[in-house]
């Protein structure tokens, strides 16, 4: 078993492994990633393969990348597909560097009766947790270019950013399967074929990968066998009693009976008492017979409304505007946050006089020292990293099973951009200072309007500062939680407003700010939520305690 297992690893030096694995008792298949075989689970590398004509059943075989299992399902009565075209996971790709190789899913397929010789097949990566899909931005590699490992093979459209792509393994690009600006990938979907000898690349031409649904639903039917018929028993249907029409012509020269009330509401509506049959005795129309006439009229006329309707929306002047995948992802993730979490809402003013004179001083120290110059936000943020860490109830997530409170607390900044809005995170803001803090929020909205934000650069947050105050003046919002957190700070803008003074009949001018913090019922109390605008209010009222 191990020396078979040591051939099969090195494909280049075996061309015919489908003829070694044609065997009716089993089939060896090894999944293996680039320099990690160790982690290969013995028991469970082996698909066994049914006699002709016994049951399908279906195995579920785990591919190991880099050191994370992978679930593959393999369908026994799939086993001539997977003979042709073995998979076999290896780390192929990383992205930006700095992404695990486990997020991407390659198959290694081996020569087959189709002719094609051995090939690896490169899937859409899953790079963030909420990524279903993504879009292909561009290649930077054409078919038929040698590519080696560190080179950049194209850039992906993720939920949250556009990410390089760089190849891991030496080879060619053979086969590019969804080119440029393709959208709506499904993660794991083969985007393109890379092989180990140049002139394997006329081979995949005309290649296209196999389906797994026509397969699978195929598997499907094999595996469910039809139910046996039911006998049917016949019953004797009872005829229908026909039904006299309630409105019908009277036969010519009878007399038509008709009480006053319906005469004149029939008169009124310029109905014809000759198309109405009475429902009272002896055929004595009453007025509930005029209404109910009136009633159909009404139904057959506001028929054709609808397309009226259609007629009037055809003749508008408008212009459809394809979805973008940050915006598909932040309306999902909004509608979820408003349906499942209980939200509500805590405002408060904060007088920002002290905290004006106090940026204007470190800005001069700022530009002394050529740094870059704080904004209000900076120094909000920073209140609020440190009233997180006075109130730790308000730096936590909701779980089914659990309450997690977090250690650290990590700041997302809401930026808004052409492309969509986007929220990169300020890690362990309690810790730094109010100049790393302007200078990295100035650096990641600045790679959020060029959509180069990298993975590591907006997941992790604990906790969301919103500010539509400063640039459009707004001056009191609710924010949106942005899940999983439980907490989220909408900041307002400043205004002057006339206070009263020491003395009677004194006033005095102060500049506030009214900021409104949205609250996960489920993790912040009331009382939690309040304790935390207290702290917040303290430092910005007094940012001199922030720099202690």
């Amino acid at each position: 078993m191990a020396y078979a297992s040591h051939i099969i690893n090195h494909s280049r030096k075996l061309r015919y492994v489908p003829k070694l694995m044609r065997h009716d008792s089993a089939v060896l298949v090894r999944w293996f990633s680039n320099g990690a075989q160790s982690s290969v689970c013995k028991r469970e590398d082996v698909i066994k393969i049914c006699p002709l004509g016994a049951p399908a059943e279906r195995e579920t075989v785990p591919m190991f990348v880099a050191r994370n299992p992978v679930s593959s399902g393999l369908s026994r009565n799939n086993l001539s597909r997977t003979t042709m075209r073995l998979g076999i996971p290896m780390g192929g790709v990383v992205y930006s560097r700095e992404i695990l190789c486990s997020q991407v899913l390659s198959r290694r397929g081996f020569a087959s009766e189709a002719g094609l010789p051995p090939h690896q097949e490169i899937g859409m990566p899953s790079l963030s947790p909420t990524m279903t899909e993504g879009n292909i931005a561009r290649w930077l590699k054409k078919e038929g270019d040698k590519v080696t490992p560190g080179e950049v093979l194209c850039e992906v459209e993720t939920d949250k950013a556009t990410v390089e792509m760089e190849c891991m393994e030496e080879g060619y690009l053979a086969k590019i399967i969804k080119g440029d600006g393709s959208k709506e990938i499904k993660v794991g979907e083969i985007i393109a074929i890379t092989v180990e000898e140049e002139e394997d690349i006329v081979k995949f031409n005309d290649y296209s990968p196999a389906t797994s649904d026509s397969s699978a639903s195929s598997a499907k039917d094999l595996a469910a066998p039809p139910p046996p018929p039911k006998e049917s028993v016949e019953q004797p249907v009872p005829s229908p009693e026909p039904k006299t029409p309630k409105h019908s012509s009277s036969p010519s020269g009878d007399r038509i009976f008709v009480s006053p009330l319906a005469r004149k509401l029939a008169e009124e509506h310029k109905v014809p008492l000759s198309s109405i049959k009475g429902t009272g005795s002896d055929g004595y129309i009453v007025k509930a017979d005029i209404e109910d006439y009136l009633a159909s009229r009404q139904k057959e006329v506001s028929a054709p409304t609808p397309k009226i309707q259609d007629a009037k929306l055809a003749s508008l002047d408008y212009v459809d505007i394809p979805h973008s995948q940050i915006r598909k992802v932040t309306a999902s993730r909004l509608l979820f946050s408003k349906q499942t979490i209980p939200h509500y809402y805590l405002t408060v003013d904060t007088c920002v006089d002290k905290l004006m004179d106090l940026r204007s001083q470190l800005n001069l120290l700022q530009e002394a020292s050529g740094g870059k110059r704080i904004s209000v936000n900076d120094l909000v943020v920073k209140a609020a990293a440190l009233a997180l860490r006075k109130v730790p109830q308000c730096n936590s997530s909701w779980t089914d099973d659990y309450i997690r409170q977090y250690n650290n607390v990590n700041i997302n900044v809401a930026v808004q951009t052409d492309n969509g809005l986007y929220v990169p995170v300020i890690r362990d803001a309690d810790k730094k200072g109010l100049s790393s803090i302007a200078e990295e929020v100035k650096k990641l909205a600045q790679k959020a309007k060029e959509n180069s934000l990298k993975p590591e650069d907006y997941e992790g947050g604990t906790f969301t500062v919103s500010n539509l105050g400063g640039t459009f003046a707004i001056k009191q919002f609710c924010a949106i939680i942005n899940p999983p957190q439980s907490g989220i700070l909408a900041v307002g803008s400043a205004e002057k407003r006339v206070i009263p003074g020491s003395g009677s009949g004194q006033f005095n001018f102060a500049s506030y700010m009214s900021v409104t913090l949205s609250c996960d019922h489920r993790v912040i109390d009331g009382a939690i939520g309040a304790e935390w605008l207290k702290a917040f209010k303290g430092y910005i009222e007094n940012p001199e305690s922030m720099l202690l």
